[in-house]
């Protein structure tokens, strides 16, 4: 037996006044990640993810194709090779044009198209899709650009014989493809379900991993910033170069406008290469190399991004150029030393930092740099990277004690609940509901039982039912219930305190009295 609710009990019950959360529609159909997952809405998504980002980038790489052979004057019978070696060269394959072998692209197209994947992923991977069914998104942003890859293969291919173009090695095409949008998935989809991975590892994840991740990417940010800076001031620097090449290499106004866009193009493989000279490391530059210690002459490509590269003997005040990235570094132990439970003895998020950082360093340096025809190999070497480690793991250790000594407390459950909160609720309202104004009003909760209470009130009293529609009680059955409601609760082993039983000889019976009663 169990009493009912009351008005009493549900006025001060607060889980029964909170608005109730419908659960997360299950878009994927909850078909354990096989083929019975796949509704139509779902694979509408997938559809997306698998063709939209490719789309674009095709639409750009025809613009850019086309654009270049009207204004070269050339016929457009090698226009399909031209865009099948473009794709390829987006996602960094190696090409042999001719007989000079490029695998030093642009960066700045494949971080646009990444961008896209990641993007489309993420929006794919929202909270209406159950964490079973993310290895479909996966395999759609890796699948649709692999198939797009076989058919540039074969294009590239059959236009061999119209222009000067090497079909690339099958397996290097497909490995370029399918790790650049397996990363940028992956990184889509993390971004939004980390947490629930997080959940599925065997052991808690310790609470020094994400503060210590933030703070890898912020510096990994920093450094990018800070190289930037110093590229431009280069820049400014050897003003004149730039405008010798413009002379020499352009030769007319649409050749000028080439070298621009292809410069700009190149200027984030420059960027990534000055993070490896500013931590202290070097940069291949074919048979040469570059950094703040020394300079190896070397040739390097006639195109105006190159002006940024110093010719002349190194300077003193180069070596100064190393407090940026100690100051990073120390910026850094400041964040994790503020949000986590870091110490002298065990700085496990400022570790966490560093080698989040030069993990991602080591990646971009992978994809910025390549081989570049008879100027050999330009890319940033691995000490780039461990140097990142050093640097944000010392300095960054520096910074942690800093925090501890001067910054308080750590702030990790405020932060912790606050992402919770957003990330939890922010879909449900992206859907256009709106807990706080819309789902619960106090007024309408009340005027409902004022009526209730009101039909009571009209109720026989000598009858002494309750009512037939809203199941209420008057004040003896409720005592009676909420009584007997008590005695179902125990165990059968232990009495009820204040009721009279076989177990509880002492309780006497005794009637609740309440002032001002209505006479009957």
């Amino acid at each position: 037996m169990s009493a009912p609710r009351t008005a009493l009990a549900r006025l001060s019950d607060p889980d029964l006044r909170a608005p109730r959360r419908s659960p997360p529609r299950q878009r994927g159909g909850g078909g354990g990640g096989g083929f019975g997952s796949l509704t139509p809405e779902f694979a509408r998504v997938l559809m997306l993810v698998a063709a939209r980002a490719s789309a674009i980038t095709l639409l750009i790489i025809f613009i850019l194709v086309y654009a270049a052979l009207f204004a070269a004057g050339g016929g457009m019978g090698g226009s399909s090779g031209a865009i099948a070696a473009s794709w390829l060269a987006v996602h960094q394959v190696p090409l042999v044009i001719g007989k000079t072998g490029i695998g030093l692209w642009p960066l700045l197209p494949t971080l646009l198209m990444l961008w896209l994947v990641a993007r489309d992923s993420a929006q794919a991977a929202d909270s209406d899709c159950e964490i079973n069914d993310l290895g479909w998104v996966v395999g759609a942003a890796v699948g649709g650009p692999l198939l797009i890859t076989a058919v540039c293969l074969a294009v590239a291919e059959d236009a061999a014989a119209l222009v000067p173009l090497q079909p690339p090695d099958t397996l290097a095409a497909f490995a370029w493809v399918a790790w650049l949008n397996l990363l940028a998935a992956v990184a889509g989809i993390g971004s939004r379900r980390w947490r629930e991975f997080a959940d599925l590892l065997p052991i808690p994840l310790p609470d020094w991993v994400v503060p210590g991740a933030r703070a890898g990417a912020r510096a990994v940010g920093r450094l990018l910033a800070a190289s930037a800076l110093v590229t431009v001031v280069s820049f400014l620097l050897h003003w004149s170069r730039i405008g010798d090449t413009y002379h020499a290499a352009a030769g007319s106004v649409s050749g000028a406008l080439g070298l621009s866009v292809l410069s700009l193009a190149y200027l984030p493989n420059v960027v990534v290469d000055g993070v490896s000279v500013l931590v202290g490391g070097q940069v291949e530059i074919g048979p040469g190399s570059l950094s703040l210690f020394g300079i190896e002459g070397a040739p390097v490509p006639a195109v105006p991004v190159a002006a940024a590269v110093p010719a002349g003997p190194v300077a003193l005040w180069w070596l100064a150029l190393l407090l940026v990235p100690a100051a990073i570094g120390v910026l850094s132990g400041l964040e994790c030393g503020r949000s986590s439970h870091d110490r002298a003895a065990a700085p496990w998020a400022t570790l966490t930092a560093a080698g989040v950082a030069a993990v991602a360093m080591a990646l971009l340096g992978a994809v910025a740099g390549g081989e570049l025809g008879t100027f050999g190999r330009i890319a940033p070497t691995v000490l780039g990277a461990v140097l990142v480690f050093v640097w944000l793991a010392v300095a960054g250790y520096v910074g942690m004690l800093g925090a501890r000594r001067f910054g308080g407390p750590a702030a990790v459950p405020a932060v912790a609940y606050d992402d919770y909160e957003d990330d939890e609720y922010e879909d449900y309202e992206d859907d256009g509901y709106d807990y706080a104004d819309d789902a619960y009003d106090d007024d309408d909760y009340d005027d409902e039982y004022d009526d209730q209470d009101d039909e009571l009130e009209d109720e026989d009293p000598a009858t002494d039912e309750p009512h037939a529609e809203s199941g209420w009680y008057d004040d003896e059955d409720l005592d009676g219930a909420l009584v007997a409601e008590l005695v179902d609760d125990q165990d059968g082993d232990e009495p009820v305190a204040g009721v009279k039983s076989v177990d509880n000889p002492d309780i006497v019976d005794a009637e609740v009295v309440e002032g001002d009663l209505p006479d009957k």
